[in-house]
């Protein structure tokens, strides 16, 4: 499976760099836990990363129309009243006919009514989309298999620059456990289920199991890079935490073992914001304990 998004792996290699692994002391732990957290803000409240997202949405066959306008399939804010029509063709192409040309840009330079088509960020994310400009606003096409979609990202919009961070469990040395990594002999695949209501296979190459309170657990990771990526639930889920996941990254197994360190488990970006789709935590890893660890549910307007 292709990674879920580009920042979540940004925001994991971000913070296992952060986060000191060795301290063995209560406040040095406490110390690198503290670091890795205010790296993961600093991280997310960097330039075009995705608290910049004002609008999104997949794609219709034929024209979709865009603008501030009411009337558009896509109502971007800060955009002229009626931009222009994005149209899809049946070989996933997307074109762009500007109804209106003043003051927009398209990589840089001035607009003309018509682009033939627009790149997208390619399916393995390294390619780089037209980007279609409008004041402090920009546009881009995004491609999820034969899905295309609209993102707009906004610099200057209020989530990124008065972000206000995270509430968070007290910090608990106990919850950071060393698992056994048990590795699969045969191939295993984990069903990934999102918010749109779609699925896919993700092949798993192991799972790590630890005890907590004399029961033992499992977690399914998928790889990601090289480092491992779990999505899951626990007893907080829909009260004190994000209800449909929370992500937790770990570093590779190493002699058979998993660090996992719950006080770094955080919210998924569809918890902070509307325009991202995110997996759902999959049965095998909806933990039957409440783990009290890590961020809580994110409440922009209570904080």
């Amino acid at each position: 499976m292709a990674r879920i998004t580009e920042w979540c792996a940004v925001i994991a290699l971000t913070l296992l760099a952060s986060f000191d692994a060795s301290a063995a002391t209560p406040d040095g732990y406490a110390s690198s836990v503290t670091k890795a957290r205010v790296a993961r803000v600093d991280e997310l409240k960097r330039a075009d990363g995705y608290l910049a997202l004002t609008a999104s949405g997949w794609l219709l066959p034929g024209d979709n129309t865009v603008g501030s306008a009411a009337d558009n399939r896509f109502q971007v804010p800060a955009a002229p009243a009626h931009l222009g029509v994005l149209n899809l063709d049946a070989h996933a192409r997307v074109r762009l006919h500007l109804i209106e040309t003043h003051g927009i840009r398209v990589d840089d330079q001035p607009a003309t009514a018509s682009i033939s088509e627009l790149r997208t960020q390619g399916d393995a994310g390294k390619q780089q989309p037209t980007r279609v400009s409008f004041g402090s606003s920009y546009l881009y096409v995004v491609e999820n298999g034969t899905q295309r979609g609209l993102r707009v990202k906004d610099n200057d919009t209020p989530l990124r620059t008065h972000f206000p961070g995270f509430d968070y469990f007290p910090i608990d040395p106990s919850w950071r456990i060393e698992a056994e990594w048990v590795p699969f002999a045969q191939p295993h695949a984990l069903k990934m289920a999102y918010v749109t209501g779609t699925e896919s296979d993700t092949p798993i190459a192991g799972k790590a199991v630890f005890q907590r309170d004399g029961h033992t657990y499992e977690l399914l990771p998928i790889d990601e890079d090289g480092h491992l990526f779990f999505v899951f639930t626990d007893r907080t889920a829909g009260k004190l935490t994000y209800g449909g996941a929370r992500f937790l990254y770990a570093a590779a197994p190493k002699d058979g073992k998993v660090l996992l360190d719950f006080n770094l488990a955080q919210n998924p970006p569809c918890a902070i914001t509307p325009h991202v789709v995110c997996p759902l935590a999959p049965p095998e890893n909806r933990l039957k304990l409440s783990v009290t660890a890590g961020e809580k549910k994110f409440d922009e307007a209570g904080r």
